[in-house]
């Protein structure tokens, strides 16, 4: 079983100084999705699954048109939800964001003021994989050990979603215990690709991290986090 992972190219997230919720991509963020469409134009996967953002789905979308596919929106992966500061001026969004690193680890629980509470976001992440999994056939065994029972192994998933989501579905796969800064435990870059497979034990199966933010189908000046 493979799942890739794959992050949103970059987003607008601010026009004329003002903070956008819910952004399309910018110029660059559609260089970068038409760029990972045809990276992975040739390569053929069982389901496809789109976060309901607006930025997961148009970086989805020139993927998707390669294989004659429908966006098909999984709502669980959707990124962690932020305050109400759409319009409000750029500067207040970076100010919350760096007094929010400043915080004691376990302060960091309850998130952005007004936002929902990382605590809630892992918890939602986590429940919505165990239940999708679930229905394709995937389940933890009762163990101390991250070690799954898997009804067809030769399955594979994409995951088009946000750094936050695909860094809670790693954390919860590869068997990690949740931090409130997942997405900064593991960096992952705009229109990446990470990939996850399961490798067979005696009793089961275990994921395997096989790379991390795939970033090889950018130039180097089109790269951004």
């Amino acid at each position: 079983m493979e799942f890739v992972l794959i992050r949103h190219a970059q987003p607008e997230w601010v026009k004329d100084g003002r903070s956008i919720v819910n952004p399309p991509l910018s110029e660059l963020g559609f260089r970068q999705a038409d760029i990972l469409g045809e990276r992975l134009k040739d390569d053929q996967f069982d389901h496809v699954f789109v976060s309901p953002l607006l930025r997961a789905c148009q970086t989805a979308a020139p993927f998707l048109k390669h294989h004659a596919r429908p966006h098909v929106i999984e709502p669980w992966l959707e990124e962690i939800r932020e305050p109400a500061w759409h319009g409000q001026p750029a500067e207040v969004t970076v100010k919350a964001y760096n007094d929010d690193a400043k915080s004691n680890a376990l302060d960091r629980w309850s998130g952005l003021t007004g936002g929902e509470p990382v605590s809630e976001f892992v918890h939602r992440i986590r429940k919505g994989c165990d239940e999708f999994l679930a229905r394709h056939g995937v389940r933890r065994q009762d163990s101390l050990l991250p070690v799954w029972d898997i009804d067809d192994p030769g399955t594979s998933f994409v995951f088009v979603a946000h750094a936050g989501t695909n860094s809670v579905i790693i954390c919860h796969l590869l068997g990690l215990e949740p931090t409130p800064w997942e997405w900064e435990r593991f960096v992952i870059g705009h229109a990446s690709i990470t990939t996850i497979k399961a490798i067979r034990l005696g009793d089961g199966y275990t994921f395997s991290l096989r790379n991390l933010s795939d970033l090889e189908h950018l130039a180097m000046t089109d790269r951004t986090r």
